[in-house]
């Protein structure tokens, strides 16, 4: 048998990426997109792809586009079922400026454009009958009529300044300004029903329904979460900000909206309260949704949360359980019981938690469960783990669950994967920190080889992953190049419980430097450990945490770091898109309490810096603005310290082109490597 070999950057650009499923109504097929990367051209294409719950090979759905995503199956519709999905084409001489929403029978055929929207079509879903589809579109909130909005939008793409003017609170999100002076609104679109192509009758008419109503949806990342069409296709249900002023910390009421005549009714609203995510029963008698209660602390979990019509009222019914839930939210046909996926340990399992009795079982375990559907007893999922991409999978009753895909099967196969195993350690406040390791493939714990330690530490701080597969931070590349490879869950991180999450407010650093330097004691005790190649590295609140170790931990301990995007100066991130945050994270404004924001600052510490580091940013990242890495490696580089600085003019919070990732893990393996003069090249 021939040997299998380490993976690789080059690799895990090969892999082709999943994305949710979404269900025929018989629960037989399923339409996913599939994304492919070529390192060659430094471009990715997505196309659609079939495939059967029964098992069989997949088939090719679309080809003529390179950005086909977001799949959604038609219900049961007079001249037959179709897939409707978004897409940038050049079709009938006319070529999209935006996203359009395109059309396709699922046994082929050539996909054809709905309608033509100047504003867009950014997320959709079908009305039960499938006469309609309700979408989502950023529209100039004072034009009225689609012909109004395309005079504005070709105006505006014509333009020639560059400037960005705006008196929002709220105008940027992650990467990317928010369209300047426009607003999400929710619009329905005729499909026909005549014929069997069902292009004819009224198909192509849009109708916006937000339109002088003062309505919009959030303007962080609208979409098919935020709203919901009832079961006999007459209403809309959405989460909108009633704040006259929208902010990133905004919380969301609920209205429901007769889509004939317009009318609307806020259902659920509370100052205290966030709102979210909903869905109507199958009878449309009741709404699930979820709440969090943020005015009692910004850090409170998303809790499943329901509204009966009959009373008019609303409650949560999950509080008493500590999980977050996370959306989508998936009713059973029954109505006895709501799915969803909600983190647990390192791990993400879907649900089912039953009404009754309010009590949550794990339907699908993770590994990391991304998404899901069901539809007719058929339950479709994708998840990933440490050591597999994203793979789909069908359950189907009173069988064992089904392999449905592999794309990546053949490439997969002449790699060597490495070992992962999860470990309790006892960290802060006596309490008990999960740590994951991946060991380098053929790791033997008998040998007398000793082996590097690089700690990967997590962002956010709020997330806790562990069981699953990254491509930015990929622990089996990683542990490819020789090291033993740790992940720490420390204190803040999600999925252990509320109290482990907050435990960090107000005093960020303090205790996650605890669990992580407990982690290295644990590893030190191992023989296989080698004491002095030791790293650190982490992205994002892990920037952060390695840019606080350089002050707070003892020159020597950790032969070298890398901070990407890391942050450096809470004064400074001020700048960032998540401001309105800040006193309820770190305790108070700047402003008004200096001490307390520099007790939590890495930059206030810079006189201690010592350990050799790489700093890592993107000019394109709104969240940990690049200033923040430029000053953190100019400190270094005024003090003295062994520093070099990658920094990409085209990338965000996250390094996406093929041909940049390659750079970002040479400039990452070259820089340990130059601090590691013992590290053996893998073979």
């Amino acid at each position: 048998m021939a040997r299998k070999k380490n993976i690789t950057v080059l690799d895990l650009w090969k892999i082709e990426r999943l994305g949710a499923p979404s269900l025929s109504p018989d629960g037989a097929q399923a339409v996913v997109s599939l994304a492919r990367h070529a390192m060659a051209d430094n471009k990715s294409t997505t196309a659609l792809w079939l495939l059967s719950t029964l098992g069989g090979a997949a088939r090719a759905l679309t080809a003529a586009g390179d950005k086909d995503g977001q799949p959604r199956w038609s219900p049961p519709r007079p001249g037959g079922e179709l897939i409707a999905f978004t897409a940038k084409r050049d079709q009938q001489g006319r070529k999209d400026q935006e996203s359009q929403l395109y059309l396709i029978a699922p046994d082929g055929g050539e996909a054809r454009r709905a309608a033509e929207v100047a504003t867009g079509v950014e997320a959709f879903r079908w009305s039960p009958d499938g006469r309609r589809i309700v979408f989502v579109s950023w529209v100039w909130p004072d034009a009225k009529g689609a012909k109004a909005q395309a005079v504005r939008h070709k105006a505006f793409s014509e333009r020639k300044e560059t400037g960005y003017a705006t008196s929002e609170a709220q105008y940027r999100h992650w990467d990317r300004n928010l369209p300047m002076g426009r607003v999400a609104h929710l619009h329905v679109m005729d499909i026909g029903a005549e014929g069997t192509d069902g292009f004819n009758g009224a198909a192509g008419k849009v109708r916006d329904l937000f339109e002088g109503r003062g309505y919009e949806l959030t303007r962080a990342d609208p979409g098919v979460d935020h709203f919901d069409i009832s079961p006999d296709g007459k209403r809309v249900v959405f989460a909108f900000d009633p704040a006259p002023v929208k902010r990133p910390d905004g919380r969301a009421a609920l209205a429901e909206m007769d889509l004939r005549s317009g009318r609307s009714t806020v259902i659920a609203q509370d100052k205290a309260w966030d709102l979210s995510a909903p869905r109507y029963s199958p009878d449309g008698s009741r709404i699930a949704f979820t709440a969090s209660q943020v005015g009692r602390k910004h850090t409170m979990p998303a809790h499943l949360a329901l509204w009966d019509r009959e009373g008019g009222a609303w409650r949560t019914v999950s509080e008493e359980w500590d999980h977050e839930v996370h959306a989508p939210l998936h009713w059973e046909d029954d109505g006895s019981a709501v799915l969803f996926c909600a983190e647990d340990k390192g791990r993400r399992h879907l649900w089912r938690f039953d009404l009754a009795d309010k009590r949550a079982e794990v339907l699908v375990a993770g590994g990391w469960v991304g998404s899901f559907d069901k539809a007719a007893g058929a339950l479709v999922t994708l998840a990933d783990s440490a050591q597999h991409p994203a793979r789909l999978h069908a359950h189907l009753p009173g069988s064992a669950p089904l392999r449905m895909d592999s794309f990546n099967d053949a490439l997969l196969a002449g790699i060597a994967i490495g070992t992962v195993e999860e470990v309790w350690l006892t960290g802060a406040l006596e309490d008990p920190v999960q740590m994951w390791l991946t060991y380098p493939p053929g790791f033997d714990a008998e040998a007398k080889k000793k082996l590097p330690v690089m700690h990967n530490i997590h962002g956010g701080p709020h997330t806790g992953p562990g069981d699953n597969w990254h491509y930015r931070w990929n622990t089996q590349l990683f542990a490819a190049q020789g090291y033993v490879v740790a992940s720490v869950n420390y204190h803040g991180s999600s999925g252990f419980g509320y109290a482990f999450l907050d435990s960090i407010t107000h005093r960020w650093g303090a205790l996650e430097l605890q669990d992580i330097e407990a982690g290295t004691d644990w590893l030190l005790k191992k023989p296989w450990v080698d004491r002095r190649r030791v790293f650190a590295t982490g992205g994002s609140y892990g920037g952060f945490m390695v840019a606080w170790m350089n002050g707070h931990v003892k020159p020597g301990r950790y032969k070298a770091y890398v901070c990407h995007a890391g942050c450096f100066d809470w004064v400074g991130m001020f700048a960032d898109d998540a401001y309105p945050w800040h006193a309820a994270e770190l305790g108070a404004w700047y402003w008004d309490d200096m001490a307390q924001i520099h007790s939590q600052s890495p930059h206030a510490s810079a006189k201690n810096f010592r350990t050799p580091t790489l700093v890592i940013h993107g000019a394109l990242d709104y969240r940990v603005p690049d200033a923040q890495g430029l000053a953190y490696y100019n400190t270094l580089k005024a003090l003295n310290v062994d520093a070099r600085l990658l920094w990409f003019p085209d990338e965000n919070h996250w390094v996406l082109k093929p041909r940049n990732s390659q750079l970002w893990y040479g400039e990452f393996f070259d820089w340990l490597r130059r601090h590691d003069p013992g590290l053996v090249e893998p073979s």
